[in-house]
Protein backbone atom coordinates (compact mmCIF):
# COMPACT_ATOMS: atom_id res chain seq x y z
CA UNK A 1 0.00 0.00 0.00
CA UNK A 2 2.94 2.24 0.60
CA UNK A 3 3.90 1.96 -2.94
CA UNK A 4 0.39 4.01 -3.93
CA UNK A 5 2.16 7.13 -2.01
CA UNK A 6 5.57 6.18 -3.85
CA UNK A 7 4.21 6.17 -7.14
CA UNK A 8 1.94 9.35 -5.99
CA UNK A 9 4.82 11.36 -5.19
CA UNK A 10 6.95 10.21 -8.41
CA UNK A 11 4.33 11.29 -10.52
CA UNK A 12 4.33 14.75 -8.90
CA UNK A 13 8.42 15.19 -8.89
CA UNK A 14 7.82 14.40 -12.91
CA UNK A 15 4.71 17.17 -12.94
CA UNK A 16 6.97 19.88 -11.18
CA UNK A 17 10.09 19.15 -13.40
CA UNK A 18 7.90 19.58 -16.52
CA UNK A 19 5.62 22.88 -15.08
CA UNK A 20 7.21 24.80 -12.47
CA UNK A 21 5.29 28.16 -13.80
CA UNK A 22 2.20 26.97 -13.31
CA UNK A 23 -0.16 24.57 -10.79
CA UNK A 24 -1.07 21.41 -11.88
CA UNK A 25 -3.76 19.24 -10.06
CA UNK A 26 -3.22 15.16 -10.21
CA UNK A 27 -7.01 14.01 -10.30
CA UNK A 28 -6.55 10.36 -8.84
CA UNK A 29 -8.66 8.03 -10.97
CA UNK A 30 -9.86 5.53 -8.16
CA UNK A 31 -12.48 3.85 -10.19
CA UNK A 32 -12.80 0.17 -9.41
CA UNK A 33 -10.74 0.40 -6.40
CA UNK A 34 -11.96 -0.22 -2.80
CA UNK A 35 -11.39 2.77 -0.48
CA UNK A 36 -9.48 0.49 1.60
CA UNK A 37 -7.10 0.31 -1.69
CA UNK A 38 -7.19 4.38 -1.74
CA UNK A 39 -6.84 4.88 1.82
CA UNK A 40 -3.07 5.36 1.71
CA UNK A 41 -3.65 8.49 -0.42
CA UNK A 42 -6.23 9.94 1.85
CA UNK A 43 -3.83 9.44 4.56
CA UNK A 44 -0.94 11.18 2.58
CA UNK A 45 -3.52 14.63 2.68
CA UNK A 46 -4.16 14.27 -1.26
CA UNK A 47 -7.36 15.90 -2.16
CA UNK A 48 -8.69 15.44 -5.69
CA UNK A 49 -9.89 11.80 -6.69
CA UNK A 50 -12.08 10.98 -9.88
CA UNK A 51 -14.43 8.46 -10.35
CA UNK A 52 -16.75 7.44 -13.73
CA UNK A 53 -19.65 6.21 -12.00
CA UNK A 54 -22.51 8.08 -10.02
CA UNK A 55 -23.90 4.95 -8.05
CA UNK A 56 -19.80 3.64 -7.11
CA UNK A 57 -18.69 6.88 -6.04
CA UNK A 58 -21.82 7.58 -3.88
CA UNK A 59 -21.20 4.24 -1.69
CA UNK A 60 -17.60 5.04 -1.43
CA UNK A 61 -17.25 8.80 -0.97
CA UNK A 62 -20.39 10.06 0.74
CA UNK A 63 -19.15 9.47 4.10
CA UNK A 64 -15.81 10.47 3.75
CA UNK A 65 -16.61 13.58 2.03
CA UNK A 66 -18.84 14.38 5.02
CA UNK A 67 -15.94 14.04 7.02
CA UNK A 68 -13.17 15.60 4.70
CA UNK A 69 -15.20 18.98 3.25
CA UNK A 70 -11.66 19.33 1.50
CA UNK A 71 -11.68 16.39 -0.68
CA UNK A 72 -12.58 17.48 -4.29
CA UNK A 73 -14.61 14.78 -6.40
CA UNK A 74 -14.47 14.56 -9.86
CA UNK A 75 -16.73 13.08 -12.19
CA UNK A 76 -14.85 11.92 -15.09
CA UNK A 77 -16.82 9.22 -16.93
CA UNK A 78 -19.71 9.45 -19.20
CA UNK A 79 -22.73 11.04 -17.13
CA UNK A 80 -26.46 10.71 -17.79
CA UNK A 81 -29.09 13.28 -17.22
CA UNK A 82 -31.00 11.06 -14.85
CA UNK A 83 -28.08 10.65 -12.60
CA UNK A 84 -27.52 14.44 -12.34
CA UNK A 85 -29.34 15.22 -9.28
CA UNK A 86 -26.82 12.61 -7.46
CA UNK A 87 -23.71 13.45 -9.19
CA UNK A 88 -24.67 17.67 -8.29
CA UNK A 89 -24.70 16.36 -4.35
CA UNK A 90 -21.62 14.85 -4.38
CA UNK A 91 -18.99 15.98 -6.95
CA UNK A 92 -17.16 19.14 -7.07
CA UNK A 93 -16.36 19.14 -11.00
CA UNK A 94 -17.86 17.49 -13.96
CA UNK A 95 -15.38 16.82 -16.87
CA UNK A 96 -17.73 15.35 -19.16
CA UNK A 97 -20.08 18.08 -19.84
CA UNK A 98 -21.77 17.10 -23.74
CA UNK A 99 -24.66 17.74 -24.27
CA UNK A 100 -27.45 20.58 -23.87
CA UNK A 101 -30.38 18.11 -21.86
CA UNK A 102 -27.33 17.51 -19.53
CA UNK A 103 -26.37 21.50 -18.69
CA UNK A 104 -30.18 22.02 -18.07
CA UNK A 105 -30.40 18.95 -15.63
CA UNK A 106 -26.99 20.01 -13.96
CA UNK A 107 -28.54 23.67 -13.60
CA UNK A 108 -31.99 22.65 -12.02
CA UNK A 109 -30.88 20.58 -9.85
CA UNK A 110 -27.76 23.06 -8.79
CA UNK A 111 -30.21 25.62 -8.21
CA UNK A 112 -32.25 23.11 -6.27
CA UNK A 113 -29.58 21.75 -4.03
CA UNK A 114 -27.77 25.33 -3.13
CA UNK A 115 -24.53 23.96 -4.75
CA UNK A 116 -22.23 25.25 -7.79
CA UNK A 117 -20.16 22.93 -9.56
CA UNK A 118 -17.29 23.37 -12.20
CA UNK A 119 -17.35 21.83 -15.12
CA UNK A 120 -15.62 20.89 -18.26
CA UNK A 121 -16.54 20.70 -21.15
CA UNK A 122 -16.45 17.33 -22.89
CA UNK A 123 -14.67 17.51 -26.72
CA UNK A 124 -14.71 14.92 -29.08
CA UNK A 125 -11.60 16.09 -30.78
CA UNK A 126 -11.44 13.26 -33.11
CA UNK A 127 -14.87 13.02 -33.84
CA UNK A 128 -15.26 9.29 -33.06
CA UNK A 129 -18.47 7.49 -33.12
CA UNK A 130 -18.07 5.84 -30.31
CA UNK A 131 -17.22 8.46 -28.09
CA UNK A 132 -18.81 10.91 -25.99
CA UNK A 133 -17.87 14.77 -26.61
CA UNK A 134 -19.40 17.81 -28.86
CA UNK A 135 -18.20 18.09 -31.86
CA UNK A 136 -14.86 21.06 -32.15
CA UNK A 137 -17.34 23.21 -34.84
CA UNK A 138 -20.02 23.12 -31.84
CA UNK A 139 -18.03 23.98 -29.32
CA UNK A 140 -18.69 27.84 -29.46
CA UNK A 141 -22.66 27.67 -29.65
CA UNK A 142 -22.33 25.05 -26.28
CA UNK A 143 -20.05 27.16 -24.47
CA UNK A 144 -22.47 30.18 -24.77
CA UNK A 145 -25.45 27.93 -24.10
CA UNK A 146 -23.58 26.85 -21.12
CA UNK A 147 -22.49 30.01 -19.44
CA UNK A 148 -25.37 32.10 -20.39
CA UNK A 149 -28.33 29.89 -20.70
CA UNK A 150 -27.54 27.28 -17.90
CA UNK A 151 -25.44 29.47 -15.69
CA UNK A 152 -22.61 27.12 -15.55
CA UNK A 153 -18.85 27.77 -14.20
CA UNK A 154 -17.51 26.56 -17.55
CA UNK A 155 -13.49 26.52 -16.30
CA UNK A 156 -12.26 24.62 -18.81
CA UNK A 157 -12.39 21.49 -22.11
CA UNK A 158 -11.51 18.38 -21.40
CA UNK A 159 -10.68 15.46 -24.10
CA UNK A 160 -9.80 12.07 -24.40
CA UNK A 161 -7.57 11.75 -27.74
CA UNK A 162 -7.99 9.02 -30.27
CA UNK A 163 -5.43 6.11 -29.53
CA UNK A 164 -4.22 7.12 -33.17
CA UNK A 165 0.28 8.33 -32.30
CA UNK A 166 -1.00 11.27 -33.01
CA UNK A 167 -1.74 12.72 -29.28
CA UNK A 168 0.28 15.74 -29.73
CA UNK A 169 -1.54 17.27 -32.25
CA UNK A 170 -5.12 16.84 -30.51
CA UNK A 171 -3.10 18.61 -27.39
CA UNK A 172 -1.99 21.40 -29.45
CA UNK A 173 -5.40 21.54 -31.35
CA UNK A 174 -7.50 21.27 -27.75
CA UNK A 175 -4.96 24.20 -25.93
CA UNK A 176 -5.55 26.57 -28.57
CA UNK A 177 -9.49 26.05 -28.55
CA UNK A 178 -9.36 26.35 -24.81
CA UNK A 179 -7.20 29.72 -24.99
CA UNK A 180 -10.01 31.12 -28.65
CA UNK A 181 -12.23 30.89 -25.77
CA UNK A 182 -10.46 32.58 -22.84
CA UNK A 183 -10.57 29.85 -20.38
CA UNK A 184 -7.87 29.30 -17.80
CA UNK A 185 -8.04 25.41 -17.07
CA UNK A 186 -7.64 22.14 -19.09
CA UNK A 187 -8.56 18.77 -18.57
CA UNK A 188 -6.42 16.49 -20.96
CA UNK A 189 -3.43 13.63 -20.04
CA UNK A 190 -3.40 10.80 -18.31
CA UNK A 191 -1.14 7.57 -17.36
CA UNK A 192 0.53 7.28 -20.54
CA UNK A 193 0.59 11.24 -21.76
CA UNK A 194 0.33 13.41 -18.97
CA UNK A 195 3.58 14.98 -19.72
CA UNK A 196 3.13 15.70 -23.29
CA UNK A 197 -0.61 16.85 -21.78
CA UNK A 198 1.07 19.54 -19.49
CA UNK A 199 3.67 20.53 -22.12
CA UNK A 200 0.70 21.27 -24.00
CA UNK A 201 -1.38 23.66 -21.19
CA UNK A 202 -2.92 20.85 -18.85
CA UNK A 203 -4.24 21.80 -15.90
CA UNK A 204 -6.20 19.11 -14.70
CA UNK A 205 -4.85 15.53 -15.47
CA UNK A 206 -6.51 12.53 -14.92
CA UNK A 207 -4.04 9.66 -13.76
CA UNK A 208 -5.50 6.16 -12.12
CA UNK A 209 -3.18 2.84 -12.93
CA UNK A 210 0.15 4.73 -12.43
CA UNK A 211 -0.77 5.54 -8.71
CA UNK A 212 -2.84 2.66 -7.85
CA UNK A 213 -1.75 0.18 -9.93
CA UNK A 214 -3.73 -2.57 -12.82
CA UNK A 215 -7.66 -2.46 -12.16
CA UNK A 216 -8.90 -6.06 -11.78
Amino acid sequence: MTNIVESFKKIQLNINKISSDKKVNVIAVSKKFPITHIQPLLDYGHLHFGENKVQEAISKWTVIKKDNDNIKLHMVGKLQSNKAKDAVKLFDYIHSLDNQKLADTLAKNQINLGKELKYFIQVNIGNEIQKSGVPVNEIDSFYNYCINSAKLNVIGLMIIPPNDQQTKKYFQSINELNKSLALNELSMGMSADYPEAILHGSTFVRIGSSIFGPRS
